[in-house]
């Protein structure tokens, strides 16, 4: 594995990363709630780690080659979404709510714990390392072993993962952060984005059993 390859694949992770989906919209919702979007993106970042792991495994293969364990795993994972954005379109979090909602709705443990699920239970980003990373993997040749280059790559879409988010987080507090009535109509975007994904990858994965 050179450096091009891994140039080549930071290129394409990083645009993949940066279209906007339900990590954008649980990081622009942290950081309109919240003091501090690392709590929230730092789960998000887990979330991959445990992509990762699984990757490295070899486990990734088995989840996708067996079709009932990743319905359950979509299911779980979308019903989660659904009920995350219904409950942000009911109450979303803006500059200037009272501090004891605020502190209630996004103490760091509780948003770590969020995030950690949104993106573990994604089956996209199981996808992700299915599709997209074996691309960029070398057998033989003197190369390091397929897992330790596995290793690498996912760590790699984490480091991105985390800095697209943080500053996704970090902005919308500091653009909307003076603006309670855009902050509310974003937060409840974010809600509707993420009940619309949850949704759209229920359907979709129960039209095809």
């Amino acid at each position: 594995m050179n450096s091009g390859t891994l140039l080549s694949f930071l290129a394409l992770d990083l645009l993949l990363v940066c279209v906007p989906g339900a990590d954008w919209a649980y990081a622009i919702s942290a950081g309109l709630r919240g003091r501090s979007v690392v709590p929230a993106v730092s789960g998000l970042v887990s979330g991959y780690a445990v992509h990762t792991l699984l990757a490295v495994a070899g486990l990734a293969v088995l989840v996708a080659g067996s079709p009932a364990l990743l319905t359950v795993l979509t299911v779980v994972g979308a019903g989660y979404l659904v009920w995350l954005g219904w409950g942000v379109l009911r109450r979303p979090g803006v500059p200037g709510a009272a501090a004891e909602e605020q502190a209630d709705c996004m103490r760091p443990a509780r948003a770590f714990l969020r995030g950690a699920t949104i993106s573990g239970l994604n089956p996209k980003g199981l996808l992700l390392y299915l599709s997209v990373l074996p691309q960029f993997l070398v057998a033989g040749g003197g190369h390091l072993p397929v897992a330790a280059q596995t290793a690498v790559l996912g760590l790699l879409h984490m480091g991105c993962c985390a800095a697209v988010y943080l500053a996704v987080g970090a902005l919308a507090r500091a653009v909307l952060g003076a603006r309670p009535a855009a902050a509310r109509a974003v937060t409840r975007t974010s809600g509707a984005a993420m009940l619309g994904i949850g949704a759209f990858l229920l359907v979709e994965r129960l039209a095809t059993l």
